[in-house]
């Protein structure tokens, strides 16, 4: 009966659509590089030492704890209190573990033995209990101050020592970082007790899923805070992200807000790390060893020797992250680098003269010095590059100059020195070249956004060079991505060669790298997770480091699924809101065929026939721009409406072409899948229902409000009020399908019971039509009535249940922390529940002839129609404001029953 209202032309449309969203789906969850972090190991059996709270610290958050982390001998030494290190806080996120800090803290572990213990740090981690805050926000506030008196605590543990701290760093995962920002919003907490912030994976921007007001409330107040205050916010802060490995944390949403005032913050993305190179997945992010190696190291490097503590200078702390986590130059970090080393010695001397050079190490007895005189190069070349395969820490390149030059001078220089140092049993290459800047640097345009992959855009490199800079012109939005190929072709070598190939984008630190065996053929993705600012006129680089023996040929083209792939990553979590708006627009088709025709139509007809995106989407772009003159937003202002999310998405640099109109195309196919599942599952469980239980018959006496559903409705409201609104939602909306499953169950067992002649079915309609007309206190329900009764409870539960889906994240979180509370507090469900039981109850006993011939008809058929444009324009970043544009026509069709 579904796919009979439903062409076969709207049916492919359908189909194609589901075929996009796949391809989108799985370049956000299978469309990145496999995972190349290596596993951080544990090298004594760790353990884990409760700190006891005070008593009445306990008592008030009962399900939450805090540990210190050791093994073997030092976890036997700190079990007797107090401490001596240098204390740091790792706080977990959403459904997080406390456990999860062993990794970073092992790996410091190591390092402070390596050093003999001179300097070594104290790992605390808190459990939240694992609670779901990312879905639920109302625990966020208490964490946040179970967090301010935990850092209290960890101080305490240090009163008496010589060096003891007077401030904690802290790591926070996912939520847990935005926790840690969230403690300076508390009235009582002082800034100086934090020294150091560094986020992993947190999404600091907006939530992920928007689904209580509580997480929304708490991310204003958050970001609000940091920036009317960011001129005495004096909080160094690193967030780094994962990459496109983390589905569940888009990039974009980690990077802090560039305030004018605030310079100590930092946002970086993993592969862009140095030493780290890699993206990680969202939970990968606190084991990788490539990237908590770097933490560690900067972390030691952050060490006052005269405080034995983090140091408390601002600058350092900036200079410390920005050599490991932005500009690695493979040394050792140094406050005060030498800019002049004085090269002396017995050391060797060669002079080199060519313009391309190459030298190979191999059981060198002594250093040597190979010099290159610039005056005669710099006639010809603009620059010079050098590489090294050589792994040491200290400075192999320098600069001549005259004693009375400076260095900045730099027409001044007169040589360049390459330091190659004694080395036994290792091999090493060195490579030098100069070259003129327009040879190496190329622009390659890429390809048109609606190109498909059908073209694409070529360069060759033939100039035998080590170095390209490829400038790709007009990249620089989240809806471009691309795919580019890379084939290198060489001259027969002996050895196997390796090429780097580094995404740069200037605007933000999101630089990839791939390296590559030549010759080979290597494609790379190519997209952002920052889209270029409006001002900024960089231009996103693709450098390759290559082999003069080798040739390069550079294809782009247009990736289509990666596009999707970008759409569903940005703007996935919008689609509810337009799934939901579709379903509205058929519902309301229903209604007004109702009071037209006396008929209710299919389901699939009526989303076929009334959702189209131009009944919302102009309504929304003409408000949008009349927002951009200042009478209408002082006029919104007073109006207390809520902002526009189209505004908030633009100031997110979040607009796609065409995107609402490609969000609209999926909802409805979304909402058209999710009603033949709804048809079909209500069939199956009545199927069950006649299966499990004697045939039942249509009823006889339409009753609006049975004997029993006062009592069901009031129980059902003190459920909501004692325990958890959503809880008392969902047992409602199970009535609610059991009732349309019982009617479905009645109209199958009436027509199996009908004779075959349908000549005497229609003189039984026709009579049982004549008795309904005849009797207006008692309504008797008929075939065709039962009929189009389903269909309208289709398209009403198709709305309950996405009002369900949206509250199930506080149902969960209640059930999992039942055993410390019985009552849901905050409970962002609870008013909701109020309205939605008794509405649902009447509904379940609502029929089509009972309503088809009330006065609030047609202006219940009208109302869907701004509430559909409301959800687009309220609800697709605010998902927890879509109930309460559902549940208004929904309350007015179930008092259609009574006027």
């Amino acid at each position: 009966m579904f796919f009979h209202s439903v062409n076969l032309w709207n049916l492919a449309f359908y189909v194609f659509m589901v075929f996009l969203a796949t391809l989108g789906l799985w370049d956000v969850f299978f469309g990145f590089e496999e995972n190349k972090c290596s596993m951080s190991y544990m090298f004594e059996y760790p353990e884990y030492q409760k700190i006891e709270l005070p008593k009445k610290l306990a008592k008030r958050y009962p399900a939450y704890e805090l540990y210190l982390y050791g093994e073997g001998s030092y976890a036997e030494e700190h079990k007797i209190l107090p401490l001596t290190g240098i204390p740091v806080l790792f706080l977990p996120g959403n459904a997080g573990s406390y456990k999860q800090v062993r990794s970073i803290g092992s790996i410091a572990l190591r390092k402070a033995e390596d050093i003999d213990f001179k300097y070594h740090f104290d790992f605390f981690s808190v459990n939240f209990n694992e609670e779901l805050v990312a879905l639920y926000g109302g625990s966020l506030q208490k964490q946040t101050k179970f967090v301010h008196e935990c850092i209290k605590t960890i101080l305490k543990l240090y009163k008496g020592q010589e060096f003891a701290p007077k401030s904690v760093a802290i790591i926070g995962h996912s939520m847990g970082g935005l926790v840690a920002r969230a403690l300076l919003t508390l009235k009582n907490f002082k800034h100086d007790l934090i020294n150091l912030l560094i986020t992993q994976a947190t999404p600091h921007v907006a939530p992920v899923m928007p689904l209580d007001r509580f997480i929304t409330d708490f991310y204003t107040t958050v970001n609000n805070y940091w920036i009317l205050n960011a001129r005495h916010i004096n909080l160094t802060t690193l967030s780094v992200a994962g990459g496109f490995r983390d589905y569940q944390v888009r990039s974009g949403l980690t990077f802090l807000p560039k305030l004018s005032h605030h310079t100590s913050a930092l946002s970086v993305v993993s592969s862009a790390v140095p030493k780290t190179w890699v993206s990680t997945d969202h939970l990968s992010i606190v084991w990788c060893k490539q990237l908590q190696l770097t933490t560690v190291r900067a972390f030691f490097d952050l060490i006052d020797a005269d405080t034995k503590q983090i140091t408390q200078n601002s600058k350092k702390k900036l200079s410390v992250l920005n050599h490991h986590f932005i500009r690695h130059p493979s040394k050792h970090f140094e406050e005060n680098p030498a800019i002049i080393s004085d090269l002396t010695g017995t050391s060797m001397w060669v002079p080199v003269k060519v313009s391309k050079w190459t030298y190979v190490a191999y059981n060198e007895s002594e250093k040597i010095y190979f010099t290159f005189p610039l005056e005669n190069h710099r006639k010809i070349y603009t620059h010079v590059y050098c590489q090294s395969t050589m792994l040491d820490t200290n400075s192999w390149i320098f600069a001549c100059i005259n004693s009375t030059s400076i260095l900045q001078d730099y027409p001044s220089l007169s040589h360049l020195v390459v330091y190659v140092p004694s080395v036994h049993g290792s091999k090493f290459v060195v490579d030098c070249e100069f070259f003129k800047k327009e040879k190496r640097y190329v622009q390659l345009p890429v390809t048109h956004l609606f190109s498909f992959g059908l073209s694409s855009r070529k360069v060759v490199l033939n100039t035998n060079g080590l170095y390209y800079n490829l400038e790709l012109l007009n990249f620089g939005q989240i809806y471009q991505a691309f795919k580019i190929n890379v084939v290198s072709k060489c001259s027969a070598v002996k050895e196997e060669i390796t090429n780097i190939y580094r995404l740069h984008i200037p605007w933000s630190y999101e630089d990839s790298l791939t390296i590559a065996q030549a010759p080979s053929s290597t494609e790379i993705s190519l997209k952002l997770h920052i889209a270029q600012p409006e001002n900024d006129t960089h231009v996103a680089l693709f450098k390759m480091y290559t082999s003069s023996d080798c040739r390069y040929e550079v294809t782009v083209k247009t990736s289509f699924s990666q596009i999707l792939g970008q759409v569903v990553r940005f703007h996935g979590g919008a689609l509810p809101a337009y799934v939901v708006s579709n379903i509205l627009l058929a519902y309301r088709g229903q209604l007004y065929s109702l009071f037209s025709t006396g008929c209710c139509l299919e389901y699939a007809a009526m989303l076929d026939k009334e959702a189209k995106p131009y009944k919302v989407d102009p309504f929304v772009i003409i408000i949008k721009f009349l927002l951009g003159y200042k009478w209408f937003k002082e006029l919104w202002d007073v109006l207390l409406l809520p902002e526009l999310d189209a505004v908030i998405l633009t100031s997110q640099s979040m607009c796609f072409p065409l995107i609402s109109l490609i969000l609209f195309l999926f909802g409805t196919c979304t909402a058209y899948w999710s009603g033949l599942l709804s048809s079909a599952s209500v069939r199956l469980l009545s199927s069950l229902w006649l299966a499990l239980k004697r045939p039942s018959e249509l009823p006889k006496d339409i009753k609006m409000i049975s004997p029993d559903l006062p009592f069901l409705t009031i129980v059902l409201i003190i459920v909501s009020w004692t325990t958890c609104g959503a809880l008392a939602i969902l047992l409602s909306y199970l009535y609610y399908v059991f009732k349309v499953v019982h009617l479905q169950a009645s109209l199958t067992t009436f027509k199996n019971s009908q004779p075959v002649n349908p000549k005497h079915s229609r003189r039984s309609e026709k009579k049982s039509n004549h008795h309904k007309d005849s009797s207006i206190h008692h309504l008797r329900l008929s075939a065709n009535d039962a009929e189009d009764s389903l269909r309208m409870h289709s398209t009403v539960i198709n709305l309950l249940t996405w009002i369900v889906l949206l509250s199930m994240p506080s149902l969960i979180y209640w059930l999992k922390n039942l055993r410390y509370y019985f009552k849901l507090n905050p409970d962002p469900c609870k008013p909701l529940a109020f309205i939605l039981i008794p509405t649902m109850a009447i509904l379940g006993n609502t029929y089509t002839v009972s309503i088809k011939s009330s006065k609030l008809l047609k202006t219940t058929s009208q109302f869907p129609l701004p509430l559909a444009v409301g959800v687009i324009a309220f609800g697709s970043a605010h998902l927890y404001r879509l109930p309460c544009f559902v549940f208004i026509p929904l309350l007015l069709h179930a008092l259609c029953n009574f006027m």
